[in-house]
């Protein structure tokens, strides 16, 4: 799941390892905004169903 980066050899450019390390921190951001917002999905979810319940109870 989690794909390192592999360095250039001595002496060549590393345009090919820059794009690399640029898609796959391209992509683990991404994850981390889908992580938030699940997260804070489920915490509202939470909430509202602990508002429900407060709001019926007997």
């Amino acid at each position: 799941m989690t794909e390192e980066p592999k360095p250039a050899p001595a002496g060549e450019p590393d345009h090919a390892g820059e794009q690399e390390r640029l898609s796959l921190e391209k992509k683990r951001e991404r994850f981390v905004w889908y992580y938030l917002a699940y997260f804070l999905f489920g915490i509202h979810l939470v909430a509202f169903v602990m508002i429900y319940a407060v709001r019926h109870a007997k």
